[in-house]
C-alpha cells in the first residue's frame, strides 16, 4: 500500500471519526453488540442446560426400558433380554455410542460392563470418562418381581457427547441467527433514524452556509428538535452581539473620523497660515498653534489606540500584579508641571501599597486618563486629591476635585465614546471615562460617579485586590 493512499485512508478515518452521525451510530451498535453478546452468552449456557435436560430424559427412559426387560427365571436367576428399543432411541446419527450395566442390589452383574462409572445419585446425569471418551451416565434403580423384598436392580446408561452437543449447537446456531438479523434491523433502522433525526440540524447547517455575510437576523429556534433549540437562542444571542459590536463599531469609526476631521483642517489652515505669514511674531503665533493642535491630535489619536486596546478580545490577557499607590505617585508626579502651571493643588492619600491583578499597562492608562481629566476640568487655583486604599476584599481609588462636576442626569452618557457635556471650556476628545470604563469593567471592577462635598467630582473605582 502507497504512502499516498496510507495517508488518504487516515485522512478518511479522521473525518469519519469527526461526524455525528457516525458516533451516534457507533454509540448505539456499541450497547446493542454488548447486549446482543450478552445475550449470546446467556443462550449458549441455555442450550447446553436444555440438550443436557433432553439427554438426560433420553437416559431415563432408556434405562427404564431396560429396567422392565429384566426378569427372574424359575431358578431365581436375575436375567435381561435389552429390547433394541432401548439402545436405539441414541441413534440421532451423530455416532453416538452407548453403554449400559445391570448390577442386582447384592452386587452381582447381571449384563452390561462391570466398569461403567456409576453417577453418585440416582435419575440425576453426571459426566464422567469412560474408556477415554467423555460420556453422559444416568442410573435408575428398580424392583423387580420375583425378589426379595429388598431385591432389586440397578441399571445405569451411558452415552458419548456427540448429539448433546450436537443439539446444543443447533440450538445456539438458531439463537444466534435470530441475533444477527435483529442486529441488521436495527442497524438499518438507526441510520434511518439518525438521517431523519439529524435533518432539523442540517438543514440549520444550511441555513446558516446560505445566508449573506452580512444577514445577521435571528433564527427561528422551531426549526430544529427541543433539544437543539437552546444552540439556536445561543447563536441568536451570539448574532445579536455581533450586531451591536458591529454598530459600535461604526458608530466608533465615524466619531473618530469626524473628531480626526476638524484638527487636521486646522493644522492645515495653520501650517498655510504660518507658511504666507511674512511677520515673525504673527508666524510664531502660528507656528504655536499648529504645535498646539499637534499635540492635541496626538493625545486623541493615543487615547483611540488604547480605547482599542482595552476593548475585550482585543489583546491577549494579562495578569500582572501592579501596586496601584506606586502607579498613583508615578503619574501624579508626571502630570505635576501641567498642575502648576495652573496652581492647582494635587496630592496623594495612600499609606501602604495595594496590589491588584491586571494588565499593569491598561491599568496605568485608568489612572491616567482618571488624574487628567481631574486637573484638565478643574479650575485654576483649584485641587485634586487621589486616594488609594482597600476595602472589602477590593482595591479603592477615589480621584476627587473641585470642579464643575457632571450633572446627575448626565453621569451615564459621559461613559460613552465621544460624548461631551455641553458647555464644557477644558479642551477634550469625550473618551477619557469610555477609556477607564472599559479597563475597570475588562479587570473585573466598576466605577461611579458622585458629588464631592462643596462642589465638584469623585470618581470611585473598585477591582479586586490580588491574592496573596
Amino acid at each position: 500500500m502507497s504512502s499516498s493512499l496510507v495517508t488518504k485512508v487516515g485522512a478518511t478515518i479522521a473525518r469519519l471519526s469527526q461526524s455525528l452521525r457516525v458516533q451516534l451510530l457507533c454509540w448505539v451498535l456499541l450497547t446493542l453488540f454488548g447486549a446482543i453478546g450478552f445475550n449470546l452468552y446467556d443462550s449458549f449456557w441455555t442450550a447446553d442446560a436444555t440438550a443436557k435436560l433432553v439427554t438426560d430424559r433420553t437416559l431415563l427412559a432408556s434405562a427404564r426400558v431396560i429396567a422392565e426387560a429384566v426378569r427372574v427365571d424359575e431358578g431365581g436367576n436375575v436375567q435381561v433380554d435389552v429390547p433394541p428399543s432401548a439402545l436405539e432411541m441414541f441413534d440421532t446419527g451423530f455416532g453416538d455410542r452407548v453403554s449400559y450395566q445391570v448390577i442386582t442390589a447384592w452386587g452381582s452383574l447381571v449384563s452390561g460392563f462391570p466398569d461403567l462409572p456409576l453417577p453418585a445419585v440416582q435419575r440425576t446425569g453426571e459426566d464422567r470418562t469412560f474408556h477415554g471418551a467423555d460420556v453422559r451416565v444416568m442410573m435408575l434403580d428398580h424392583p423387580v418381581v420375583g425378589l426379595p423384598d429388598d431385591g432389586a436392580i440397578s441399571v445405569t446408561v451411558a452415552v458419548t457427547h456427540n448429539s448433546q452437543y450436537a443439539m446444543r449447537r443447533q440450538l445456539w446456531l438458531s439463537d444466534f441467527s435470530k441475533q444477527f438479523v435483529l442486529v441488521f434491523v436495527a442497524s438499518l433502522v438507526t441510520i434511518l433514524g439518525l438521517q431523519r433525526g439529524l435533518a432539523p440540524a442540517l438543514r440549520l447547517r444550511d441555513a446558516l452556509r446560505q445566508r449573506g455575510r452580512n444577514r445577521l437576523d435571528p433564527l427561528r429556534p422551531e426549526m430544529v428538535q427541543s433539544e437543539l433549540q437552546p444552540l439556536v437562542h445561543a447563536l441568536n444571542d451570539y448574532m445579536e452581539r455581533v450586531q451591536n459590536q458591529m454598530a459600535a463599531q461604526r458608530r466608533f469609526v465615524s466619531n473618530a473620523a469626524h473628531q480626526l476631521r476638524t484638527p487636521l483642517a486646522l493644522i492645515s489652515t495653520q501650517a498655510s497660515v504660518a507658511a504666507r505669514e511674512a511677520d515673525a511674531a504673527r508666524r510664531d503665533e502660528a507656528l504655536y498653534a499648529l504645535r498646539t493642535s499637534t499635540k492635541q491630535i496626538s493625545r486623541l489619536a493615543s487615547q483611540l489606540l488604547t480605547l482599542s486596546r482595552a476593548e475585550p478580545g482585543s489583546r491577549r490577557p494579562r495578569s500582572d500584579a501592579t501596586d496601584l499607590t506606586k502607579a498613583a505617585r508615578e503619574i501624579l508626579e508626571a502630570h505635576a508641571e501641567e498642575a502648576l502651571k495652573r496652581n492647582i493643588d494635587v496630592g496623594l492619600e495612600a499609606v501602604r501599597p495595594v496590589i491588584v491583578d491586571g494588565d499593569a499597562t491598561m491599568l496605568r492608562e485608568m489612572l491616567v486618563n482618571l488624574i487628567d481629566n481631574a486637573i484638565r476640568y478643574t479650575r485654576p487655583n483649584g485641587q485634586v486629591t487621589v486616594a488609594v486604599g482597600q476595602a472589602d476584599g477590593n482595591a479603592v481609588v477615589t480621584v476627587e476635585d473641585n470642579g464643575p462636576g457632571i450633572p446627575s442626569g448626565e453621569r451615564e452618557q459621559v461613559f460613552e465614546r465621544f460624548y461631551r457635556i455641553m458647555g464644557t471650556e477644558a479642551e477634550g476628545s469625550g473618551l477619557g471615562l469610555a477609556i477607564v470604563r472599559e479597563v475597570v469593567e475588562g479587570a473585573g471592577g466598576s466605577v461611579s460617579l458622585d458629588d464631592a462635598e462643596g462642589g465638584g467630582l469623585v470618581v470611585t473605582v473598585r477591582l479586586p485586590l490580588a491574592w496573596t
